[in-house]
């Protein structure tokens, strides 16, 4: 059974949890829009724990990056993309083509020779940039299903397949906006 935590034992814990994130830990966290599941992602095995949760085979995972830097050394940033990276940290993901592969686990990106990075307005956004590790973001729930907001509306299927949910209250907001800068123009995909 997966612990819950708030974000203020979430920070008293920091170095015991980031230690156990690098060792495999699958963990649903809060972010600016709404609550994510996550793990390393260049942790291969912890990846296939977070697709089994979701019940996702196909499509690729998101990342929230380490920091802007790490997103221009891994892909390819054009003039576009700059000005959408000027936008974060925020609610957006923006879809680049990668220049890295060996970046992330070759389950996150699924061989598209892309990635979704972002930066969410968050505390939650400083676990990726500590462990300086890119951390898989993706919703917390069932593929095709409901996002979660709060305790109450969290699959128990997906909860079953998580070691630590930080939990906040809570959340209002809607997924973060995806942007397609993988083409000349950028592109808002809709959910």
């Amino acid at each position: 059974m997966a612990a819950v935590i708030s974000a203020s034992e979430y920070h008293k814990q920091k170095s015991r949890i980031l230690k156990q994130i690098k060792q495999g830990l699958v963990f649903i966290y809060p972010t600016d829009t709404i609550y994510g599941i996550g793990c390393d992602a260049t942790n291969k095995d912890a990846v296939a724990r977070i697709r089994k949760a979701k019940q996702r085979d196909a499509k690729p995972f998101s990342v929230i990056a380490p920091s802007k830097s790490w997103i221009a050394k891994n892909c390819k940033v054009t003039a576009e993309a700059r000005k959408w990276l000027a936008r974060l940290p925020g609610p957006y993901t923006l879809i680049l083509n990668l220049q890295e592969s060996r970046c992330v686990a070759e389950n996150v990106t699924q061989g598209s020779g892309t990635l979704g990075v972002r930066i969410p307005g968050n505390w939650s956004a400083q676990i990726a940039a500590t462990l300086g590790k890119p951390i898989v973001s993706t919703s917390a729930n069932l593929t095709t299903q409901q996002f979660m907001t709060s305790l109450e509306n969290l699959d128990g299927g997906v909860k079953q397949h998580v070691d630590l949910i930080i939990y906040e209250g809570e959340k209002k907001a809607r997924p973060s906006k995806l942007v397609d800068l993988t083409g000349k123009k950028a592109r808002i995909i809709a959910r």
